[in-house]
């Protein structure tokens, strides 16, 4: 606090790069520093200091040269900017000690030379800086408190607020020289009447970023918040609040953001203490990071609560504990339990709190992911866990990364959390009607409400595409965002969008034609359902037209099995349709089936709507509970009832008791396929069929 403080030092420094509202914004390093110190009791003025500094790169730009006078033969045989500085505090100290006073703070002429110039180059070049250049106080803004009616902060100038006072300009031409005469001139000023100021509150400089939580019910003012783009992918919280040294982060105001895979992309959203210091961070466009620059733009809270906001009480009981080093492991072992974990790390990286220091990432049915986090309790634990990155256990190379509180958050956001745009249908009290056309595919048509998506980045994901569209989202209709796929399930650039009608479609190609995404313009054309669904089965759409599906050509064409089904559909138990893994909602309880009112109905044979076991599109906005790709795989009809369906007669009634009922569907009968999940990846034939021993696949029926 400045009240406690007996004396100011009133500080100026130059960079040798750009001056004055600029100070700091081109990475340039200071070459000069001025000070004098000015006893508040007595209102007195010590002598005045002038220090030059050598810079690591020993260059003036033209800029420095004409608004400073400086040349390189002044800087060449200067002090770095480590030695200065402690000269400095040691030489501040005596002469306060001498006035018989106990304690000072800095005074600037605003901030810039503290935040932007002087705590930057300290960070990059691992310089430890003494607690006096923690605090300082503005004089604009102290000025600002005696004459209020005088300018905005942003306006004043040392020339502005002499003449508002009445005192005369200074004189002296040298740099550095002059400003602090003149800030010294203002400060004795308003010391005395008819101002009488008191120099209450210090601004302060954090010395460390403290992690921490989010909720997403917390209000985030947007003119707080930043995007950072570029960064390493190994990057954490604090080398994120290492690049924005000198301005103040909101605690938990780093958010890494992830990609479709949930692996980092570059990108981090942060959230400062006010709108000054998001402003100043700005000003750090292009900074560089390493050998990396860093994009700087603005962003919004709502983005920011998208992905650092979080609702689970897992979360924010795991996340309770303060300062603590978080770690992320990945790759793990499904089965991989708390026991083997902890050993896995070993005594020299203990785990704090044990078993309670370590959150598995889960799916919603409770199914591990891999991913998992860990606390450790100082920064020496953490470095030894971090020792042991693609160290085995089990079977496989585990992955050790720094993590945030934001990513722990986002991580189990994507997993378990309640999508921002709610999709899902009511829970049914009732058995369901089976659909006519599977739920993710519309019914073709030539119908031209649909739009076509070329050329998206490969990393694009939902929130892309919903960012891309703007305020047309709005128009999209229910799981109508459909990625396309290539042969190798990677995204291959394209995505077709089903809107509420055939204006709307038109209206969006027209805005959105070439519009720029992650810096790669995107064609949107308007197509029809028809089109969209053959691609989506597996053909091609281009400029020589459409070439059908695989499942469209004569020797791929679905068993006659399904194409014996009738085309009506009717009545099917929910239970005995869905395998509880595919179920987007809670059921009521299973109906058994005893009457031929019940027939077994699947998708009519629609040439162009054949399930295809190699399709290759994924359905978002946002990604339902079911994994769309396993669509085509729903449970098969027991033999029995599929050959009587397959020859026109009834089914036979289900078997009486549940357990009958499941036995009898576990492995279809001939004309039926089952989909196998999990396979190592050195499996062969002959290993398929002895799993299937006692069974009679057919001849060339594994795939």
């Amino acid at each position: 606090m400045a009240s406690h403080s007996d004396t100011l030092v009133v500080f100026f420094g130059a960079t040798a790069g750009a001056n004055g509202g600029k100070l700091g914004s081109d990475e340039r390093e200071i070459i000069l520093l001025v000070w004098q110190i000015v006893d508040l009791h007595e209102k007195k003025v010590g002598k005045l200091h002038k220090c030059f500094v050598k810079p690591d790169t020993l260059e003036l730009t033209d800029q420095c040269k004409e608004e400073t006078g400086l040349t390189l033969e002044d800087i060449v045989d200067a002090e770095p900017l480590d030695k200065v500085l402690e000269q400095i505090q040691q030489s501040v100290t005596s002469e306060v000690k001498c006035l018989g006073r106990s304690s000072y703070t800095l005074l600037v002429n605003g901030p810039l030379i503290i935040r932007q110039a002087l705590h930057p180059e300290a960070s990059k070049k691992n310089l430890v800086l003494p607690e006096c250049f923690f605090s300082f106080v503005d004089l604009r803004k102290e000025f600002l408190k005696c004459c209020p009616n005088a300018s905005s902060v942003q306006k004043l100038t040392l020339s502005s607020m002499l003449d508002y006072v009445g005192l005369p300009a200074v004189s002296e031409q040298m740099i550095g020289v002059k400003e602090v005469n003149s800030m010294v001139q203002l400060t004795l000023c308003i010391l005395d009447e008819p101002y009488n100021h008191k120099f209450y509150c210090a601004e302060t400089v954090n010395t460390k970023f403290d992690s921490g939580t989010c909720s997403k019910m917390e209000p985030v003012d947007s003119e707080t918040v930043i995007r950072a783009r570029g960064l390493p992918w190994q990057s954490s919280d604090q080398d994120i609040a290492r690049f924005f040294k000198g301005l103040n982060i909101a605690k938990g105001g780093v958010a890494l953001c992830l990609n479709a895979q949930g692996r980092r992309n570059g990108e981090a959203l942060v959230r400062f203490i006010n709108a000054e210091h998001r402003d100043l961070a700005l000003e750090r466009h292009k900074h560089h990071m390493g050998s990396r620059y860093i994009e700087v733009y603005k962003a919004t809270g709502e983005e920011f609560l998208k992905i650092a906001g979080g609702t689970s009480n897992e979360v924010a009981q795991f996340l309770s504990k303060e300062n603590q080093v978080i770690i992320r492991m990945r790759g793990l072992p499904f089965t991989a339990t708390t026991q083997e974990v902890l050993s896995f790390l070993g005594p020299e990286s203990p785990v704090t709190d044990g078993a309670e220091g370590l959150l598995f990432v889960k799916y919603p049915d409770g199914r591990p992911t891999g991913d998992a986090f860990v606390l450790f309790s100082c920064e020496e634990y953490a470095q030894n866990a971090l020792k042991k990155h693609k160290q085995i256990l089990g079977k496989r190379y585990i992955e050790l990364f720094r993590s945030t509180a934001a990513e722990v958050q986002q991580v189990l956001n994507r997993y378990m959390s309640t999508p921002l745009i709610s999709t899902l249908p009511p829970s049914p009290i009732v058995p369901l009607p089976v659909l006519s056309t599977p739920p993710f595919l519309p019914t073709a048509s030539s119908t031209r409400d649909c739009v076509r998506l070329r050329g998206l980045p490969y990393t694009a994901g939902i929130e892309d595409i919903l960012e891309f569209m703007g305020d047309h989202t709005v128009d999209i209709k229910t799981h109508g965002v459909h990625m396309v796929l290539n042969q190798q399930g990677r995204p291959s650039g394209d995505a077709f969008i089903q809107m509420k009608s055939p204006d709307k479609a038109f209206l969006v190609a027209q805005k959105c034609h070439k519009k720029t995404m992650k810096d790669r313009y995107v064609e949107v054309f308007q197509c029809s359902t028809e089109e969209m669904s053959i691609v989506l089965m597996g053909g091609t759409l281009n400029r020589s037209g459409l070439s059908p599906p695989p499942c469209k050509l004569p020797c791929l064409s679905p068993p006659t099995a399904y194409a014996a089904f009738p085309t009506p559909p009717t009545i099917l138990s929910e239970a005995a349709l869905y395998q509880p893994p595919l179920l987007a909602a809670p059921r009521g309880p299973p109906t058994t089936l005893h009457s031929p009112a019940h027939a077994l109905a699947y998708y009519p044979p629609q040439p162009h709507l054949y399930m295809n076991m190699n399709m290759n599109y994924t359905a978002y906005y946002p990604s339902p509970p079911v994994s769309p790709s396993t669509v085509s795989y729903f449970a098969a009809p027991p033999g029995a009832m599929a050959a009587a369906v397959a020859a026109g007669a009834h089914p036979v009634a289900a078997p009486s008791h549940p357990a009958a009922a499941a036995a009898s569907s576990v492995l279809p009968q001939p004309g039926a396929l089952v989909r196998m999940q999990g396979l190592p990846y050195n499996t062969g034939v002959k290993d398929i069929l002895s799993f299937f021993q006692g069974y009679q696949p057919e001849l060339g029926g594994v795939r």
